[in-house]
């Protein structure tokens, strides 16, 4: 039991979950100002993306572990993860009317 906590503990799915957690807050706060908000899609992102992420890593950082030849594509995996929500985050902050240049917000 201690394994599995140890691979939700790691810098990396601390960084995950925050950005996560700031681009569900943000999407939510955008939603709400255009009056879109709907809960079913706050439970499908989380149903979805999240479980993508956080598990996907995980299960990314048990491979690298159990072989060192894949190593590589822990770091590789948490680069395009992190790129994704950084992506979702300048989307919601580009609803949120925050000026956001046009390359960041695709």
């Amino acid at each position: 039991m201690a394994d599995i906590i140890a691979f939700f503990g790691t810098w990396q799915m601390q960084v995950i979950v925050t950005l996560i957690a700031i681009d569900v807050v943000l999407g939510i706060i955008a939603a709400w100002i255009k009056k879109e908000f709907v809960f079913g899609k706050l439970a499908k992102f989380m149903k979805g993306a999240v479980l993508a992420y956080v598990l996907g890593f995980a299960i990314v950082e048990i491979a690298g572990k159990a072989l060192p030849s894949l190593d590589f594509t822990v770091m590789a995996a948490f680069v395009l993860i992190v790129i994704v929500l950084l992506a979702s985050i300048f989307r919601n902050l580009s609803k949120l009317g925050i000026p956001v240049p046009d390359g960041l917000k695709k």
